[in-house]
């Protein structure tokens, strides 16, 4: 089985992202996440960017990755910079980009504000999705109300052209990110993030036992298996187990449209 890991992170080799990594049996680097790659059969990953609009600041590996350029907190620290749609354009423009990456809940901005606007129409214009961080973050600084998935239905219905990836499936605002989902075809999401450090898998599907049931239990009741893509959120879990996690929740006759084909069509990817 192929597969493209739709949503992680890169960060600098520093000690700090090293440790994050080998928590959960990895290393911070290419190299070796070319290795466990090759080991795992996933063939490509999607970078959700951070820290700069420059798209010198986004150099990967070709055969390895894709980006989304990212309007993060760190970006939008004082107010966005006043040639913000200008640099997002030509991040656009790249063929290695493959989509917008926002943050609502740690910028504390509505998805309706009018700064924007002019991202979501520019991702029509290139065909490339805005994939938007929902559900529970990382820092108790960001605020909730911005990243609830019902948000994202208010702009999902202004802004039909533009395809929209909402990441993490709105965890943990299961039933609200299942009805969005259903309800708008232009609106796919992620199972990124679900897990964070190593995990047990038989201990955890007995332990959480209901949570997974709800998860099971909204992706199957939408059906919309055609919008529901693999990703890790790396480096915060092993790679290995989150693969076997989500084939836990997802059905086989799937796997392959929610591991690889799903995320090919929707990010451009061009992969055969």
């Amino acid at each position: 089985m192929k597969i493209i890991d739709a949503h992680l992170h890169l960060f600098p080799q520093d000690p700090d992202t090293e440790e994050m990594a080998r928590q959960v049996g990895h290393h911070n680097s290419t190299d070796h996440l070319r290795q466990v790659y090759g080991e795992l059969g996933i063939v490509h990953g999607v970078v959700m960017g951070n820290h700069s609009l420059d798209p010198a600041y986004h150099q990967y590996p070709p055969d390895l990755f894709h980006y989304c350029v990212g309007l993060d907190s760190s970006i939008q620290d004082g107010g966005l910079p006043p040639d913000y749609v200008e640099q997002v354009e030509e991040n656009l423009r790249r063929e290695s980009c493959c989509g917008v990456k926002l943050y609502p809940g740690y910028n504390h901005i509505w998805l309706s504000d009018p700064c924007y606007a002019p991202v979501y129409r520019l991702a029509a214009r290139y065909g490339k999705p805005v994939a938007i961080h929902m559900g529970l973050t990382a820092f108790p600084g960001a605020h909730l109300k911005y990243a609830h998935p019902l948000v994202l239905d208010e702009t999902a219905a202004d802004y039909p052209e533009t395809q929209f990836v909402m990441c993490h499936f709105g965890n943990p605002f299961l039933e609200a990110a299942a009805a969005v989902v259903e309800k708008n075809p232009n609106v796919a999401a992620d199972l990124s993030g679900l897990l964070e450090g190593r995990t047990d898998l038989g201990r955890y599907f007995q332990e959480q036992a209901g949570y997974a049931s709800l998860l099971r239990t909204w992706l199957t009741a939408i059906q919309k298996w055609d919008g529901i893509l693999f990703g890790t959120d790396w480096p915060i879990v092993n790679l290995g187990e989150y693969i076997r996690f989500i084939q836990r929740l997802v059905p086989e006759r799937h796997w392959d449209a929610v591991f690889f084909g799903n995320a090919n069509r929707i990010y451009g990817l061009g992969l055969a």
